[in-house]
């Protein structure tokens, strides 16, 4: 990097970070065809129109990027009702969705550089998910 290269700010990591780990999320979920299944209502959806729904939501950050916290939703559980939280727990199962929602209460900062490493990381796995 010249030393008239900007790094990008915390905000562009955080986007692009939110980015790619929504491509890795329903493309890991996805089947052979492409296909993901909704982890509240059970429809299937193409993973290029589904949506990474959170269990509990962005705003808490030392979950946001969590995959046990992101999963495949269609646009309507995850915007119109939004993100059928109910449901969404008995998916994960009372123990799960209890240990995310004590977790999303702690606070936790995380650093550029560990932004970084996690967009290399989701990359790293998007390019083996092919």
């Amino acid at each position: 990097m010249s030393k008239y290269s900007k790094k990008p700010t915390r905000s562009k990591l955080v986007t692009k970070l939110d980015i790619i780990f929504s491509q890795y999320t329903r493309r890991s979920n996805a089947d052979d065809s492409g296909f993901c299944t909704c982890v509240t209502c059970g429809e299937k959806h193409h993973w290029k129109k589904i949506q990474a729904g959170h269990f509990m939501s962005r705003k808490h950050y030392s979950i946001r990027w969590d995959e046990r916290n992101v999963k495949p939703q269609c646009v309507s559980c995850n915007v119109f009702r939004a993100g059928e939280q109910y449901k969404y727990s008995i998916y994960l199962g009372l123990e799960l969705a209890n240990e995310l929602y004590l977790q999303s209460k702690e606070l936790k900062k995380f650093s550029n550089s560990d932004l970084e490493e996690m967009i290399s990381h989701y990359s790293d796995e998007l390019k083996k998910l092919g």
